[in-house]
């Protein structure tokens, strides 16, 4: 299914108004654009900016993008959606269960999703029906892969997703200091030497619990660095 297709049948699944394929064009190049532009400046970045990076008039990035609200929130639906389609295939397609979630924790740090959502989390409402079913989705996702990993015995069973998803997060968060060009190569590399602690059979025995996913949901509601 090609990248537009994806988009509109996201459109219908949502109740979303149809767009002419030029109209989704552009919406997706603003989407693309504005999540590049928050990973670089944060969320408070001007949209004019966001604008010139899509290759779009103002007057076309407000007719779809009234508010920055809504422009937060259709990113986090766009990441949620990339992640779970990701997520999806390969669970489906690779053929081990460890090496499909170690594909999808890479992808996660190249999508910059820990450090996106934190950010725009001041602009979106987590009890809206929309995001909560594109988080359940994702979460469904990567829970079966962990479960389908720790069932071949690939997987530590004292590991829980939010165990994982916490890691990768300040893993993939920058030092103090200017970033260095080559920061997303020293992130896969410090990630990679995290999986493989994650292999069994453990070496160790971890304190306390697996964190689950509704662990970190729960904290991340009473905090604001998470």
């Amino acid at each position: 299914m090609t990248d537009l297709a994806t988009k509109t049948d996201l459109a219908t699944r949502t109740g979303a108004p149809r767009l002419r394929a030029d109209a989704t064009r552009n919406r997706e190049r603003i989407v693309a654009a504005a999540q590049e532009a928050f990973v670089e400046f944060g969320a408070e970045v001007a949209l004019d900016e966001i604008a010139r990076r899509a290759g779009v008039g103002n007057a076309t990035l407000y007719r779809h993008f009234p508010d920055r609200r809504e422009l937060s929130r259709s990113v986090v639906l766009a990441v949620f959606d990339t992640m779970a389609t990701q997520a999806e295939t390969m669970l489906a397609e690779v053929p081990e269960a460890f090496d499909a979630l170690a594909q999808v924790v890479h992808g996660a740090v190249d999508g910059n999703v820990g450090a996106l959502c934190p950010m725009l989390a001041e602009w979106m409402d987590p009890g809206e029906p929309e995001l909560m079913a594109a988080q359940d989705r994702l979460d469904t996702a990567v829970e079966a892969i962990i479960a389908k990993a720790q069932a071949e015995g690939s997987l530590r069973q004292d590991i829980g997703a939010g165990d994982i998803l916490t890691v990768a997060a300040q893993i993939a968060r920058p030092l103090p200091g200017a970033l260095p060009a080559d920061h997303n190569k020293s992130v896969h590399r410090s990630l990679q030497l995290f999986l493989d602690g994650l292999r069994a059979p453990a070496r160790s025995v971890l304190p306390g619990r697996p964190t689950t996913l509704q662990d970190l949901r729960r904290d991340c509601a009473v905090r604001t660095d998470c």
